[in-house]
């Protein structure tokens, strides 16, 4: 395990009253910036597929974020580029390595809590 993380300030937000929102195709993202820190809380509609809905704000071919995050509820389906797959569901933490699809499972939203990706994730990149 690396150095723990030290904070100075206490601080308290809410995703409900985001400091940035994006909404691409079937995705919210509510990002709140804290002291050193982006949480982001990731909303994708039934039907969301990060190729479909992602992938035109992006422009690469997967996705290339890590990711390390929280399923808050609903489920959704990563693939690696290498083809390894597997399906996260509510109360899961996870970790994602860059070069992935991911989608959607069933009719609920999938809701998830990233530390860190919540800065690029949808946004165009310049």
């Amino acid at each position: 395990m690396e150095t723990p993380v030290s904070v100075r300030r206490f601080e308290v937000k809410s995703h409900d009253t985001p400091d940035e929102t994006r909404t691409p195709a079937k995705t919210r993202v509510d990002v709140v910036r804290l002291e050193g820190f982006s949480l982001g809380r990731f909303t994708f509609e039934p039907g969301w597929r990060w190729s479909e809905c992602i992938k035109p704000v992006v422009g690469t071919d997967s996705c290339q974020l890590s990711h390390v995050g929280y399923a808050v509820s609903g489920q959704a389906t990563i693939r690696l580029d290498d083809g390894t797959k597997q399906t996260i569901g509510p109360g899961q933490s996870y970790t994602i390595p860059p070069g992935h699809d991911a989608w959607v499972e069933g009719n609920e939203p999938f809701v998830a809590i990233e530390v860190m990706s919540a800065e690029q994730f949808a946004k165009p990149q310049s």
